[in-house]
């Protein structure tokens, strides 16, 4: 009812602004006109009506009088001007959400097709953030690593990452060059292990200036596998055809199936043909290495791998994740004495790849295992030989031996070592080495010993043993060149005489610290070499407390590095090793110098440790012997670092004490023996002279005697005259100046 009122007023006040409009030219009618547009526009009056009474109003008055139709439509414009501007922006606005609702139902479908179509994909694709973390996956990505959607985002860094190393340098190459292509190990959630090859590119996020990451994985497990396995038995049959022990096959072995099929340890159990306990040898990560000890699961998986089928490689289960496999278990021998465990890092399913790669592997790895086992034998009894031709192992007295074979143990070599005591306080020492390896080289160093020991047996000069020795190795085939060092020592008096056939110098570490001497005098052409002169000898006193060690060029000598430089560093270790026992000095300096790789030529050593000891002559009581006695001392009193000045002065007032022994302790008796003692203790040089006599009281006119009694007392700073019937003792005591101390 309202709505038809509006409209009749409506129209007659348009009627009426029209008329004015008309008959009067009123631009103002216009403005009314607008304002009546609006009104209708406000009460959604029809457009339709309000033109079709503006023609009907018009026709009325042009039956009244001439009608300016042009004006009559200016003033409809004017009125119909909002309802079409109103209509405009309906018009647009219904366009725009036409448009809008048909591009979200496009972008709806678009991603339901994204979506679909990434996860068709074969290849497993992922999206990371700036930060790395990954937030969203397909599902080739989860049946790839195992990881479901319900666990993003998978924070930096990924919990599937084995090598986070690569990774991380290879966001750092996408960074720079915007994008990344890797080969990388990844632990699957289940986990087993398994390669995949990463492609990753870098965009920048929609509505921001970070950069986030799209990337696809793809697995290469397979691949890898063929390859690794390839690869292996290569690498193993190359490695295991010069293997040399059990020990050093099974490392190889861990190597190899470590990367291919990620095992964490090797154990090789064997038994004896005989009764005894199985030996058990590991590589890999520490367990019991005695079967006893053994875990007691492990030791049932052993037996019972001796009853399956030699060469074939049966999983075991792990005890504690029923289903999956803690490792794989063959047998290496037909007669199922020897068997072996692979042990996985972490219980997994074994693929088809992983039993077809073990089982190459154990085919070459058996013919291995027998050559390894018959090579020990061979070696066992090949150093049983070499050192019964070496003398026993335990030296004299302040001596140290070591006998180092290279690492091919079968390659017996020429290297000799002998220390032979050939008199009272006189000790033979040679070291020699022949040129060549095998049992020809072990024949001539046998050979070679021999001759030297019998000819140091004579107590001959070093030089002159040396001449002699020509002459034998002239005489044994292919002895020719062969390096010997030989020298005799007087450990009473610390004396060494060398001479040196073409070998290494003998090295000598006082007892200062650091304090080192190469011992290169004396030194001529190896054995059976033609010469113009005769072999040179040097003699050196052996401070107390130093060591002298001789060896063979095994120990210093290395491949691109001067001899001098070898030399240098095994006195450097020498001196550092003063402190050290005498018995763990060889062992000491064999594991310093030992190469990487370890020896490849054989090592003989001698080591010597100088101890001042006391000295001690017993010798009859006449006239003849005092000579001896005086040289004895005076070479003693010498090696003890005294003083010459202070030497002569010991040396006579103790000769005039063993000249009292032979004049007057056995007068009228028969001929006695007299004692000399001699010490350094406090400082001090302490010598006791005593015999068994029975001393007469001297004349009363001595006439040019007895005046020894008054030189002795005023040369020595002590001395005490005690007698008895069983014979008399003097006690003489020297100080030694600070120096000498």
């Amino acid at each position: 009812m309202s709505d038809r009122i509006f409209a009749a007023g409506f129209h007659a006040r348009y009627a009426d602004a029209l008329k004015r409009h008309l008959t009067e030219g009123d631009e103002n009618a216009l403005s009314v006109a607008h304002e009546l547009g609006r009104r209708a526009l406000e009460a959604q009056l029809s457009m339709l009506e309000i033109i079709e009474h503006h023609f009907r109003f018009v026709q009325e008055l042009a039956e009244a009088f001439p009608v300016d139709r042009a004006a009559a439509i200016e003033f409809l414009l004017q009125t119909l001007a909002p309802l079409d501007v109103a209509t405009r922006g309906f018009l647009d606005g219904t366009r725009r959400y036409a448009e809008e609702r048909a591009r979200a139902e496009g972008l709806a479908d678009r991603d339901k097709f994204r979506t679909a179509l990434v996860n068709s994909l074969q290849e497993g694709f992922f999206v990371a953030d700036h930060e790395g973390s990954v937030i969203e996956v397909n599902n080739a990505f989860i049946d790839i690593l195992g990881y479901p959607t319900s666990g993003l985002p998978y924070r930096w860094p990924h919990p599937w990452l084995v090598d986070k190393k690569t990774a991380r340098e290879q966001i750092a190459v996408v960074r720079n060059n915007g994008s990344a292509e890797y080969e990388t190990p990844i632990r699957h959630r289940d986990g087993h292990l398994a390669w995949v090859m990463v492609s990753i590119n870098v965009v920048q996020e929609t509505g921001s200036d970070r950069d986030v990451y799209v990337g696809t994985i793809r697995d290469i497990t397979v691949e890898r596998a063929f390859a690794a396995r390839e690869s292996a038995v290569l690498r193993l049959a190359t490695a295991v055809a010069v293997a040399k022990s059990v020990a050093e096959l099974l490392s190889i072995t861990l190597d190899e199936c470590r990367a291919a099929i990620d095992v964490k340890r090797v154990i090789a159990v064997s038994w004896p043909s005989g009764e005894g306990e199985p030996t058990v040898q590991v590589a890999g990560d520490p367990v019991e290495t005695t079967w006893r000890r053994l875990d007691p699961w492990l030791r049932h998986t052993f037996q019972d791998a001796r009853n399956q089928l030699p060469l074939t490689a049966k999983t075991v289960d792990s005890p504690d994740n029923p289903g999956k496999a803690q490792g794989l278990v063959a047998v290496l021998s037909n007669t199922g004495d020897l068997a072996l465990w692979l042990e996985l890092r972490t219980p997994r399913w074994v693929s088809a790849e992983d039993r077809l790669l073990v089982t190459v592997l154990i085919g070459h790895l058996s013919l291995a295992m027998q050559h390894v086992r018959q090579f020990e034998s061979a070696r066992e009894t090949s150093l049983t030989l070499q050192r019964t031709m070496l003398p026993p192992l335990e030296p004299p007295p302040g001596f140290a031996v070591c006998y180092e074979p290279a690492i091919p143990p079968l390659e017996i070599g020429g290297d000799w070592y002998d220390v032979l005591p050939i008199g009272e306080n006189r000790i033979g020492i040679v070291v020699g080495d022949c040129v060549g390896r095998g049992l020809p080289a072990a024949a001539i160093m046998g050979q070679l010993r021999s001759s030297a020991r019998a000819l140091l047996i004579n107590g001959a000069q070093p030089a002159l043993l040396l001449e002699q020795l020509d002459s034998a190795a002239s005489l044994i085939p292919n002895a020719y060149c062969t390096t010997v060092f030989l020298a005799v020592l007087d450990t009473e008096t610390g004396v060494l005489e060398y001479s040196n056939a073409g070998h290494m110098p003998a090295v000598l570490a006082g007892p200062e610290a650091g304090q080192t001497t190469v011992l290169t005098d004396a030194t001529s052409v190896p054995l059976a070499v033609r010469r113009e002169a005769p072999r040179p000898q040097a003699a050196r006193v052996l401070p107390p407390g130093s060591t002298l060690m001789v060896f063979t060029d095994g120990l210093v000598e290395r491949k691109h590095e001067s001899i001098d430089d070898g030399i240098a560093r095994a006195a450097s270790i020498l001196a550092k090793a003063m402190e050290s026992p005498l018995e763990e000095v060889p062992e000491t300096l064999v594991r310093a110098l030992a190469p990487p790789s370890g020896y490849d030529d054989d090592v003989a050593m001698v080591v010597y440790r100088h101890r001042l000891a006391q000295l001690r002559v017993e010798s009859e009581a006449v006239a003849g012997q005092l000579a001896a006695v005086r040289r004895r001392l005076a070479a003693w009193l010498r090696s003890a670092g005294v003083p010459d000045g202070l030497v002569g002065d010991i040396v006579l007032v103790v000769n005039e004490a063993c000249t009292n022994c032979v004049e007057h302790a056995y007068r009228g008796h028969a001929t006695g023996t007299m004692l000399l003692e001699a010490d350094v203790a406090d400082g001090q040089i302490r010598t006791r002279i005593s015999d068994a006599g029975s001393w007469k009281p001297p004349a009363a006119d001595p006439g040019h005697g007895g005046r020894g009694l008054v030189l002795m007392r005023a040369l020595s700073d002590e001395m005490d005259i005690h007698s008895t019937t069983a014979g008399t003792t003097v006690d003489i005591n020297f100080r030694l100046p600070a120096e000498a101390r």
